[in-house]
């Protein structure tokens, strides 16, 4: 299974979209400072995921919530009460 997930930094309350095909490792990197990309950001909860079964559905939709404000508007839209905890 492939992963499009979105983390929540518990330091600046920002949100960061990634893809992976192993969430519990990837999720454990963020947290431990081993991802270039957010090691300044941490602590890190998981607010979101989607599974696929193909790399590059997973891929096409992570890239369509990093690049269209409209995909990111929407589900932000759907979990709402989640990005507030």
């Amino acid at each position: 299974m492939f992963y499009v997930y979105i983390l929540k930094s518990k330091k600046d309350g920002l949100l960061y979209t990634g893809s992976t095909n192993d969430l519990r490792k990837r999720f454990t990197l963020h947290n431990s400072g081993n991802v270039f990309s957010t090691k300044n950001r941490r602590p890190f909860e998981l607010i979101y995921y989607e599974s696929y079964k193909s790399e590059k559905d997973a891929r096409i939709r992570e890239h369509n919530l990093k690049m269209r404000a409209n995909a990111l508007g929407q589900l932000k839209r759907r979990i709402k009460d989640s990005l507030i905890i």
